[in-house]
């Protein structure tokens, strides 16, 4: 957050957190601990990291966790937690997929605030069960589509919000990487296994591990919400169960009396070049945005009939949308760890509110269970389309 922002937090108790997942060997959990410590919003004090005790102990050992606060179950770590007095508060599942769901309904009946890999689930079935457990427990679900954090990001929003582009006609989204080129699967890659396997994973691979980003990030920056796509999913390398290339297009619901908006989005998993690729632009009858991920501190933004612009994080032409979510001075990059600690720090926020029986502020932005429910139904409805030939399929 902004340094002013960052200060004043801080003044407030630390949020006592739990992990479940994200043990030895675990990338995402890694990524999450260090987000949750960069705006020192929050301390780690109990996990269930491994769905094997032994590995369980020895990643808390590493972390430093009392022994006594490290779990062999994620069950048995919110049955307990939930009746501690300096139990946890709140706590980050990064598991594989189809562990959310058990997981998160845990620790929700018991009150204590959930943070959440995504996608949400992986089925849409549980996306929505989770969705009425989240209602109704009280507590504040957080969903990590981190890249919603950066500040040039917020700046694209704020600018289609506030009229600058005029009617939305198209947005267009791309996530390529190229890390599944070859079957890394099949050679044990402990990411690749877990991402390819239709049992942990879902219906979709490269949908649901990347294209549930784009798709998200593209309705984030327009404020569009989508009414229906026609899918065209691949599995290239052979013997892969799920998809890992897909073409995707999009039509969104209408806005008032404007013309709905189209869209293409493309994922994929094997075009070699691409480690990261993901991008976003968006196109209006007063204008166009781009934004490039891999660039993130820049955002391309085209007046129509007028020469193409650069706005920088903090420069000029940037406004308090970008502001409030920087924390670096203008010409030092910030990053995708800091996009993904903007995400904890809007969550410690909501969650102080809500300690304090107050309403969030209004310029506090996360993802929801709701934002996890509409991710999980898009993947659902492209491998529902790909198996129709690309028919149009509603979300």
């Amino acid at each position: 957050m902004a340094i002013e922002a960052s200060t004043q937090q801080t003044r407030q108790p630390r949020i006592r957190l739990g992990m479940v997942g994200g043990g030895a060997g675990a990338f995402i959990g890694a990524v999450h601990r260090i987000a949750a410590r960069i705006d020192d919003q929050y301390e780690l004090i109990a996990g269930a990291l491994s769905s094997t005790p032994e590995k369980a102990m020895a990643s808390g050992a590493d972390l430093g966790l009392d022994p006594s606060r490290t779990y062999s179950s994620y069950r048995e770590m919110a049955i307990r937690e939930a009746k501690l007095k300096n139990g946890i508060e709140a706590v980050s599942i990064v598991t594989p997929n189809h562990v959310h769901y058990d997981a998160a309904k845990e620790f929700l009946r018991r009150g204590i605030h959930v943070i959440c890999d995504k996608p949400l689930t992986s089925n849409l079935a549980d996306a929505k069960k989770l969705k009425k457990v989240a209602d109704e427990s009280g507590a504040l679900f957080i969903l990590t589509h981190n890249y919603t954090g950066y500040p040039m990001v917020r700046q694209a929003r704020e600018m289609i919000a506030n009229g600058e582009l005029g009617d939305i006609r198209l947005v267009q989204a791309e996530y390529p990487q190229d890390w599944l080129t070859e079957a890394v699967e099949q050679q044990g890659a402990k990411q690749a296994v877990w991402r390819t396997d239709p049992a942990q994973s879902g219906a979709g691979g490269s949908t649901g591990d990347i294209g549930t980003h784009a798709y998200n990030l593209g309705c984030f920056v327009s404020g569009l919400e989508l009414d229906s796509l026609a899918a065209d999913l691949d599995s290239f390398v052979e013997g892969r169960r799920l998809d890992d290339n897909a073409h995707v297009m999009l039509r969104y619901k209408a806005k008032g009396s404007e013309k709905p908006a189209k869209g293409m989005l493309w994922c994929s998993q094997v075009a070699p070049g691409h480690e990261n690729g993901l991008k976003v632009r968006v196109y209006g009858t007063k204008g166009g945005i781009e934004w490039v991920q891999a660039d993130p501190n820049y955002l391309w933004y085209t007046p129509f009939g007028e020469s193409k612009r650069l706005i920088t994080r903090n420069g000029a032409g940037s406004g308090p949308a970008a502001a409030r979510v920087s924390r670096i001075p203008s010409g030092h990059p910030e990053g995708y760890l800091e996009a993904f600690a903007t995400i904890y720090t809007e969550a410690a926020l909501a969650i102080n509110a809500h300690k304090q029986g107050k309403a969030v502020d209004q310029a506090v932005v996360y993802p929801t269970v709701d934002d996890g429910v509409k991710g999980v139904a898009f993947v659902e409805a492209c491998v529902a389309s790909s198996k129709r030939n690309g028919a149009w399929v509603k979300v």
